[in-house]
């Protein structure tokens, strides 16, 4: 069980590693604490349209609405704008011999993937993000009678 999780509670998380790594399963923590990247086309939200939000799946965070989602068909899950001011956070990474912009989660400080100036308007941003540290939840349908 995951005590950091919440989708209400905003306050900034300053967490070990060590704790992260015995509370998260392994792809998880791989992901957002290594900073390690999930094949193309594998996660469970690269190519989904369905309706909801977007949460840090480590924390809980709010980060992304399906409204800001497009198919990019870059096999990752991406989005052209985040859910809030201070939702993500941006660090530069020079990993890979390249010049990228990180996206980390605003709350917990979790790797959640790059940034990219490709994507559609408004903004024309590509967030290109990894499923396995996304927890989603779907919009309610409408009640019928």
């Amino acid at each position: 069980m995951n005590p950091y999780y919440s989708n209400t509670d905003t306050t900034k998380l300053f967490v070990l590693d060590e704790e992260w790594k015995r509370v998260l399963p392994q792809t998880m923590y791989e992901v957002s604490r290594l900073g390690q990247t999930e094949r193309p086309f594998t996660g469970k939200y690269w190519d989904s349209d369905e309706k909801g939000t977007y949460y840090c799946a480590p924390c809980g965070n709010l980060l992304f609405r399906s409204t800001g989602k497009f198919a990019s068909s870059c096999g990752w899950p991406s989005f052209f704008e985040q859910a809030g001011d201070s939702s993500v956070r941006y660090k530069k990474d020079h990993s890979y011999n390249m010049e990228r912009i990180e996206v980390i989660c605003g709350r917990c400080n979790g790797h959640l993937g790059h940034l990219f100036d490709d994507g559609p308007a408004p903004s024309h941003k590509r967030f290109c993000m990894n499923s396995v540290v996304l927890d989603f939840v779907p919009d309610k349908s409408p009640i019928t009678k």
